[in-house]
């Protein structure tokens, strides 16, 4: 039998409305979690004057959300956490899809 002209079966969408897509398929792709307190910008003369001790202010107010990223995309907002002796982030605010498709 050539398998280089049978056609693969169709898949079964009888199960699904038009258009919806099978998430099943991508359930064991790994992803990046990461969070973002804040950033700035130093010129290469400040960065060199860095050293233990040194406080770098950051672009972002103490009482504000951190960002919460998926493969460097924003997924949520959130804030830190303890969880045992680790740190953790507790998602407040999970953005909408249209917000995500904006990231892009």
């Amino acid at each position: 039998m050539d398998t280089a002209t049978t056609p693969a079966p169709a898949a079964d969408t009888r199960s699904r409305p038009p258009g919806a897509v099978n998430l099943a398929l991508l359930q064991d792709v790994q992803v990046r979690l990461s969070v973002e307190v804040g950033g700035t910008t130093l010129t290469i003369r400040d960065l060199l004057a860095l050293s233990e001790g040194s406080v770098v202010e950051l672009d972002r107010y103490a009482s504000e959300m951190l960002d919460v990223l998926a493969n460097g995309r924003l997924l949520a907002k959130g804030e830190v956490v303890t969880v045992g002796d680790r740190l953790g982030v507790r998602v407040l605010e999970v953005v909408t899809p249209g917000e995500r498709l904006r990231g892009l």
